[in-house]
């Protein structure tokens, strides 16, 4: 009987975002609970679930999770609060362990530990020792470094963007951390560096120039060339130092093979960074625009991405839709809890005026716009995208003429309808919808508005990479510097065990 612990541990985080993330802003799970909260839901864990309930060999054993939305980075007394809690649960379970599989995002930072993720399983290395097969998976966003690597035996990557592969990224990462234990496989893992940072509409794995990368991935896997292959983009709003792109191959140890194909997959994708830059519209180009539109307009706000790390407060648009006198319906979204607070103190069908926006990132000014309260609510909804609950806290619908907007009290992730449709508004109701995402999906946006406009905002998360400042990340770096130039290496990492 196979005895695998598994734990995860999760957030994206911008530097760029003035908001810092505390303790109290992680969902802790801990025990079974972490199996009843994930079980048949788009998750890794529900993968790996979906894998060992198959093998009556195998008993996996829930740890604890730490997860938390994107947003700001996490002080450092949070994290270390969290690490401790980890490691000592990790402790009182790894008698009789067989492996680990640890379920990352890639893309934490604090404001003092730089690569929280490589620290955690540097101690959980030093508390199963050098021998307990170590399995990880990350987001493609994920920050891979080489502390990770030197502590890790095997790692699975997400294939698909937008994501919709948390599910089978779990199972992959489970059937792996299986072969090590029935076939003793030795993974070695080829990593090339390339040094670039990416976004827009490119990146979409089913119909951008990225998809070409993360297909020979998927072939490298399916033929067998390669226990796991992947092309990571990292999170370019992550300001750490080993922010970048890299390819990241793993055989069964033919560090060779590795190597060729890890470089194969690195040199196609340097060539094709600058098509992968987001095209951006101004915001008073794309207003015009949409005014002579006779469907739905949608306004893609990657700069305040709440999904990317930023904090959902800015009233960028807002405010310019209201300067030109925009006339059509509109629905947007907006992170606001004094103006929540409000809503609910004058109470449901009444009318005030409202400061909104800029209550987090100082870089938005407050705007005043008188509105009525047409709905309150609190409490989870489920998420659209991958079945599992969101959580805005108190949330206020107000009306401000032809502008409805969604003023919630949290931050949460808006790549999907989830917000609108759970308090009763329909975006194909609308002729004009802030999309406060790095993307627009078809199945919920593009697929039936009329047009699309990546809007150039500002913002902690905007797609306009050179406006935000990075100081920490090596350089040079593209777009950062025009000049950056690739030099292919691949770096080898394997672990020897008895």
């Amino acid at each position: 009987m196979y005895k695998i612990l598994i734990a995860e541990c999760k957030q994206e985080i911008s530097t760029f975002n003035p908001v810092e993330t505390h303790y109290e802003d992680f969902t802790v799970i801990r025990g079974k609970k972490l199996f009843a909260a994930n079980r048949g839901i788009e998750s890794e864990i529900g993968g790996a679930l979906e894998v060992c309930d198959k093998r009556e060999d195998v008993e996996l054993v829930p740890l604890w999770s730490g997860t938390a939305n994107s947003s700001g980075s996490l002080v450092q007394t949070a994290f270390d609060r969290l690490a401790q809690e980890f490691t000592e649960i990790l402790t009182a379970n790894k008698d009789g362990a067989d492996a680990f599989y640890f379920v990352l995002h890639g893309a934490m930072g604090c404001t003092e530990e730089l690569d929280p993720e490589g620290y955690l399983l540097q101690e959980a290395r030093k508390i199963l020792g050098a021998d307990i097969p170590i399995m990880i998976s990350q987001d493609l966003h994920g920050i891979l470094t080489e502390r990770m690597l030197e502590n890790c035996d095997a790692l699975t990557i997400y294939h698909t963007y937008p994501h919709v592969d948390l599910f089978s990224t779990g199972e992959r990462a489970t059937r792996l951390l299986l072969r090590l234990l029935d076939e003793g496989l030795k993974p070695t893992i080829a990593r090339v560096v390339v040094p670039t940072l990416v976004r827009g509409d490119e990146l979409k794995t089913a119909t951008g120039v990225y998809g070409e990368s993360i297909r020979r991935a998927q072939e490298l896997e399916a033929s067998g060339q390669a226990l796991t292959a992947g092309m990571m983009i990292g999170n370019p709003f992550t300001d750490v130092p080993e922010l970048c792109s890299q390819a990241i191959v793993v055989t069964d140890d033919d560090p060779e093979a590795a190597q060729r194909a890890a470089l194969e997959i690195a040199e196609d994708f340097w060539p094709k960074r600058a098509k992968m830059q987001a095209p951006l519209v101004s915001i008073g180009e794309a207003i015009a625009d949409a005014n002579k539109l006779t469907g739905t307009a949608i306004f893609a706000d990657a700069a305040d991405a709440t999904s990317s790390g930023a904090s959902g407060d800015s009233n960028a648009l807002l405010a310019a839709l209201v300067d030109a006198d925009y006339t059509g319906t509109a629905l947007l979204p907006l992170v606001d809890a004094p103006a929540v607070q409000c809503a609910k103190a004058i109470g449901l069908g009444q009318s005030t005026t409202f400061s909104l926006g800029g209550t987090c990132d100082p870089r938005f000014k407050p705007i005043e716009l008188e509105a009525t309260v047409t709905m309150l609510a609190t409490g989870p909804y489920f998420f659209e995208s991958w079945g599992n609950e969101q959580d805005a806290g108190d949330t206020a619908v107000l009306q401000a003429k032809n502008f409805t907007i969604i003023v919630t009290t949290l931050p949460v992730y808006l790549f999907d309808r989830s917000l609108f449709l759970a308090h009763g508004r329909d975006p194909e109701n609308f002729d004009l919808v802030v999309v406060k995402s790095p993307h627009c999906q078809d199945r919920f946006f593009t697929e039936w508005a009329e047009e699309n406009f990546n809007i150039d905002a500002p913002g902690s998360t905007s797609a306009n990479l050179k406006s935000l400042g990075h100081t920490i990340c090596q350089r040079p770096m593209y777009p950062l510097d025009e000049d950056a130039a690739f030099e292919p290496v691949a770096q080898i990492f394997s672990r020897d065990r008895a």
